[in-house]
């Protein structure tokens, strides 16, 4: 049966001075969409856009703007699903690395005692229950510039610092993983939402310690070390505010997961 995922995402900023924009919000190259919009003005007027890919099929739109009220609109219509992610070489040398916000040498000793002696598959999974287990989902706990450590210590965030804990962990035990943002149909509350994709016996699977979506419906955005590189927004040049955001991923059946099985992201 070949399902199909609408997703969508609005953004609204004041912009006060001429700014340049990056957005990830576009599916990623390779997911199959049937109808696919951007729409970005400022004061109503449309602005020009520039496409640019990234590593992993992520797909930035570039433009420049004058002072004003910024509107940016995406949707797709997604029907079936993606190939499985390819495995690079570099994977495995990139994706056990520590990042600016997955600081897994840091957590490398931790992680040993705790998880030592399990690989592969079941050690991704006693990841995720564990930080599923030991982290509570609160908003008003996460903090933009705080990483996996900081998280750990606080014992709450939002599904970036889940992610980032996750992949923190899991590289600490040689397991190359990285973080992917996603249209997740439903997801409560809906949001743009964070995952970890881990290296597992030649292929990519995914790992959610939030368990707030199935993964069988995640559709992906931008795949990177940490949540520095799959920003939905980044600017140059002057200061915006975020005045308003807008989610909504939907699937025309219902979706259901078992989180003791492997799934690979499509």
């Amino acid at each position: 049966m070949t399902v199909r995922r609408e997703v969508r995402s609005s953004l609204v900023f004041e912009v006060s001075d001429p700014t340049a924009f990056a957005v990830a919000l576009a599916v990623a190259d390779g997911v199959p969409t049937a109808v696919e919009t951007l729409r970005v003005s400022i004061g109503g007027d449309p602005v020009e856009t520039r496409p640019l890919a990234e590593s992993q099929g992520t797909r930035l739109d570039l433009f420049e703007t004058t002072p004003g009220i910024l509107r940016v609109d995406y949707t797709a219509t997604v029907v079936g699903r993606a190939e499985p992610a390819a495995v690079d070489p570099l994977d495995a040398v990139v994706y056990l690395r520590p990042s600016r916000y997955v600081q897994s040498d840091a957590l490398t000793p931790f992680a040993r005692d705790t998880f030592g002696g399990v690989e592969g598959w079941p050690l991704a999974r006693a990841v995720g229950d564990w930080v599923h287990e030991r982290l509570r989902y609160d908003g008003t706990a996460t903090s933009p510039t705080g990483g996996a450590v900081e998280t750990l210590g606080t014992g709450a965030g939002v599904c970036r610092d889940f992610a980032h804990v996750t992949a923190a962990l899991l590289r600490a035990l040689d397991h190359p993983a990285r973080v992917v943002s996603v249209y997740a149909p439903q997801l409560e509350p809906m949001d743009l939402h964070a995952v970890v994709e881990v290296l597992v016996e030649g292929r990519w699977v995914v790992v959610d310690a939030t368990r707030l979506a199935p993964r069988t419906g995640l559709v992906r955005i931008a795949t990177g070390r940490d949540a520095a590189d799959t920003a939905f927004e980044t600017n140059t040049l002057a200061d915006v505010e975020l005045l308003a955001m807008s989610v909504d991923a939907r699937a025309d059946v219902a979706l259901a997961d078992d989180h003791a099985e492997p799934v690979e992201l499509g």
